[in-house]
């Protein structure tokens, strides 16, 4: 969690990474959200996990896979191509994946996954971040 730290300037509630399993400097990273009772987006009337937090998710875990000692703050530029196609609950774990596809001067361009169990719940072909320079 302290290298999650590190990387994204987020903190609770707005924190969506909670580990990172596998991670290939450039090319991909691989993450996980567990969801949990106590998340303050979940209450009786409605126990799941919003969809548009999954792609902030996936967003941030992004930052894991560009993020030098040369760059500062990525920022969330545009997504492409995104589909809702399931849900993930309280008690379930988000499996997040996002591939780098393209890094050009600061802009790094990458396609995202994200699980719940075995159910691909969301899927970004793409997610557009903008590196900033570190001053």
């Amino acid at each position: 969690m302290e290298h999650i730290k590190k990387v994204l300037p987020h903190r609770f509630p707005f924190l969506m990474i909670d580990g990172i399993e596998e991670m290939e400097q450039g090319k991909s990273v691989k993450g996980y959200k567990n969801i949990s009772h106590n998340d303050y987006y979940i209450n009786k009337s409605d126990e799941t996990f919003p969809n548009t937090l999954v792609v902030e998710a996936l967003a941030q875990l992004g930052a894991f896979a560009s993020t030098t000692e040369q760059t500062g703050l990525g920022f969330l530029s545009s997504l492409k191509g995104v589909t809702f196609t399931g849900c993930a609950k309280a008690g379930d774990r988000i499996d997040l994946y996002y591939e780098v596809l393209r890094n050009k001067r600061g802009f790094v361009l990458g396609r995202g996954t994200a699980k719940a169990g075995n159910e691909t719940i969301v899927t970004a072909e793409e997610i557009l971040i903008y590196q900033a320079p570190q001053t």
